[in-house]
């Protein structure tokens, strides 16, 4: 019996925070499943845009109200993990007897449908999942993938294809890595990071070594404290010969010359697993190379914005942990700049406490550094008293040895001072999780 080529015909699906980096790939692919698509979010964000423009929504609401939620008993809501339970629409939906369930449950749906390959790990979960769906289509596997971002080359977050493979990101931070059930599994890393969803760091580990228990094939990074999470077969992977050079580098892999056109010694690295991945998936071996050598960056991940009237030039970068802050600024070293300045846009009140002295030391990289108010994102700050930006602004002085360092709590500030600061020669990296990228955008010219 054949299988339709719109199987979700019927549904109405309702996603609330639907303009988030995850929540609006699933639209995409619940979309070109046939399902009716509806959504929310708290604000305007491109990912929403985008969803407009390509038809994606029958209808997109900016704010949440209990009448956003469409009319009828076979509604089905998804929320995502930045939505409360007293969500309105979340409330709506219980009071009407709807289904009401976490975006988890949406992924765990759309990964059942295809061959799955689920990238895990604390850091480099995008560039990664990116890079292989890079090397799959350049061996003509037509792969479609759920990503935390857009990929470049005009491809979005999301799409839906009619090859046999989807590449998804394992999210460890709501445990919706849980309920994929992966044919071939990534670990790139593990370190703790969401300190309000896991209390250690080896209850971490036991999240992902269920998460590698799921899958049949399992690619981890050569390291033994990584290895020793997986029972059953794997394949371990690192560097070999890596040469940096400004924006990019070349190493070797089985027997061949690789080169990336994205910069640090992380990005070598994310491209060895995605090759070994892609290899694993069927494709092959020049060929993922030379689709690899495309790649020039997923959105946010150390972006080129433009420059400054005076000539700095600006970055974007989602890094929003130490380790990450670190190899951002280790990366924008490769281009050898006068002067590197780090700003740092805080994620999370949890994170930014237990973290600070950590921060301090990667931001401490840099040869300046300015340091934002906190993005909240799903936290509060009544929970949090004390627990501002200016925590990690002083963990930085602590560690930069007389460097200049900076805490402008608002955006304004930020740019007055920035705009003054910048000159010809300077390279900014501007890092964060939050929306520390329309900070960068309002730089370029000024």
């Amino acid at each position: 019996m054949s299988v339709p080529a719109r199987p979700w015909s019927g549904r109405r699906i309702h996603l609330v925070g639907v303009g988030g980096a995850g929540m609006s790939a699933y639209a995409r692919a619940a979309r070109a499943l046939g399902a009716g698509v509806s959504g929310s979010d708290a604000s305007e964000s491109s990912y929403l845009l985008g969803l407009r423009e390509d038809g994606v929504l029958e209808a997109a609401s900016v704010g949440h109200a209990a009448a956003n939620v469409p009319f009828g008993d076979d509604v089905e809501l998804f929320y995502s993990s930045a939505i409360a339970p007293e969500n309105p629409e979340r409330e709506a939906a219980r009071a009407r007897g709807l289904t009401e369930r976490p975006r988890a449950a949406l992924l765990g749906e759309l990964a059942s449908l295809r061959r799955t390959i689920a990238v895990a790990g604390t850091h480099g979960k995008t560039t990664s999942a990116a890079m292989i769906v890079y090397a799959l289509r350049a061996g003509g596997l037509d792969p479609g993938w759920l990503i935390g971002a857009d990929i470049g080359e005009g491809l979005p977050n999301g799409h839906w294809s009619g090859g046999e493979w989807l590449v998804v990101e394992a999210d460890e931070s709501d445990r919706s890595m849980l309920e994929l059930n992966a044919e071939l599994a990534l670990l790139t890393n593990v370190e703790l990071d969401h300190h309000s969803s896991f209390a250690s760091l080896q209850q971490l580990r036991e999240a992902f070594r269920e998460f590698l228990r799921g899958a049949r094939t399992a690619v981890i990074w050569g390291r033994p404290e990584l290895l020793e999470l997986r029972e059953g077969p794997v394949v371990a992977y690192d560097t070999d010969e890596v040469a940096l050079a400004p924006g990019g580098s070349s190493f070797r892999w089985r027997g061949h010359e690789v080169r990336v056109s994205v910069p640090g010694l992380h990005n070598a690295l994310n491209a060895t697993a995605a090759l070994e991945v892609a290899r694993l998936a069927g494709a092959e071996e020049q060929l993922a190379i030379e689709g690899l050598a495309g790649f020039r960056g997923a959105a946010r991940r150390f972006q080129a914005l433009g420059s400054t009237a005076r000539g700095a030039l600006l970055y974007d970068d989602y890094a929003h942990h130490p380790t990450e802050v670190a190899a951002t600024l280790e990366a924008a070293r490769s281009f050898q700049p006068r002067r590197l300045l780090a700003v740092f846009q805080p994620h999370l009140f949890s994170r930014t406490v237990a973290l600070a002295r950590e921060f301090g030391r990667a931001l401490a990289r840099a040869d300046a550094v300015a340091v934002l108010e906190i993005y909240p994102a799903r936290e509060r700050a009544e929970d949090y008293p004390g627990v501002s930006g200016l925590l990690l602004a002083e963990a930085a002085a602590d560690a930069a040895a007389g460097k200049l360092v900076f805490w402008l709590p608002s955006f304004a500030a930020a740019e007055r001072v920035l705009a003054r600061e910048l000159r010809e020669g300077d390279l900014c990296v501007l890092m964060g999780a939050g929306h520390v990228d329309a900070l960068g955008r309002a730089l370029v010219g000024r």
